[in-house]
């Protein structure tokens, strides 16, 4: 145990110690193992002349295991929210973190700070968006190429019948763009082999879309998390509007996790310019349950953890200005 507790990562040491005494039931949060093995690869989309950097969290257990893909947010990395791979991994999953060039640190990091924002607006764009879920198919293909190939490191240790999706601020337009959001003029980006969706920081449809007719066919569970305070310096997406996703979707496997005062980096691993609050930690150690519980729930059909999402498990976790929903 001390050895763990020296390498272990402090936010799933926080999971760990404090997760709730529960001697015989599920829990998602207690882990036991170090910090699981990371690897970097390159998936080369060569149809679109494209290299998409990716970074990979490995279980210790070298059986095929599902698979949870990250889309980092605008101006991001694939080394970003390293406490969800480390604790995704420490829980059994493969954990894929993308890189969308054209979006990532790439359209900031060598300019002057005063031109950075500027910067980071012009990348919001339409073309970014239609790189990064191009990206996702892309991903999936290489990764399955790469599972059959016996000399390669992550030969046979995905189950790609079983993958989930996810991904904060613009990871979570991507994530809801290709697990069952729907678009004007009949266009649609679903990825069919995902089987379940995490957004954090959810947007709404652009413009004055109708939530109803973007997100009402959605047929895949989904799980979304903003806070109180989940405003971005980019978007104009104000913290009511993320609001208006959770009621458009239809019922069945569908969950809304708002945080109070959480401001738009709460989830991820440090507060960004302007932010006012100090990350809250029960907010990291909420988001590992939440989303460890439905995984589980939805990737492995574990009916412990769907009993102890829909239960009072969770609320026991949150603080008392936060809400939790389920439909």
């Amino acid at each position: 145990m001390r050895s763990i507790l020296k390498t272990a990562p402090l936010s799933l040491l926080f999971a760990f110690l404090f997760s709730p005494a529960n001697a015989t039931g599920y829990d998602p949060l207690p882990v036991v193992k170090a910090a699981p093995e990371r690897k970097d690869f390159t998936v080369k989309d060569e149809k679109r002349s494209r290299e998409i950097p990716i970074r990979v969290y490995l279980p210790q257990e070298k059986q095929p295991a599902a698979v949870v893909l990250f889309s980092h947010g605008l101006g991001g990395t694939r080394a970003g929210c390293a406490y969800l791979g480390d604790h995704w991994a420490l829980r059994g999953y493969v954990a894929v973190f993308l890189q969308h060039p054209g979006s990532d640190d790439g359209v900031w990091k060598d300019l002057p700070p005063d031109k950075r924002l500027a910067a980071m607006q012009k990348a919001a764009n339409l073309s970014n968006f239609m790189l990064r879920v191009r990206d996702v198919p892309a991903v999936l293909d290489q990764l399955a190429v790469w599972n059959k190939i016996d000399s390669h490191p992550l030969a046979g240790r995905m189950d790609l019948k079983r993958i989930g999706m996810s991904g904060h601020s613009f990871g979570a337009v991507t994530a809801q763009a290709v697990s069952g959001q729907s678009f004007p003029l009949g266009r649609n980006f679903t990825e069919p082999r995902i089987k379940a969706a995490v957004a954090m920081s959810p947007s709404g449809p652009r413009g004055a879309g109708d939530p109803k007719k973007a997100f009402g066919d959605v047929q895949i569970p989904w799980m979304l998390l903003t806070g109180t305070r989940d405003v971005a310096l980019i978007g104009n997406i104000s913290a009511e509007s993320r609001l208006a996703v959770f009621p458009a979707l239809t019922p069945g496997g569908k969950y809304e996790l708002v945080l109070d005062k959480a401001e738009h980096s709460a989830f991820a691993d440090r507060e960004l310019p302007g932010e006012t609050q100090k990350h809250n930690p029960n907010h990291h150690r909420v988001i590992l349950a939440a989303t460890t519980a439905f995984w589980d729930a939805h990737l492995r059909d574990d009916p412990e953890a769907k009993k102890w999402l829909d239960g009072e498990s969770m609320r026991g976790l949150l603080e008392s200005g936060d809400r939790w929903q389920k439909k």
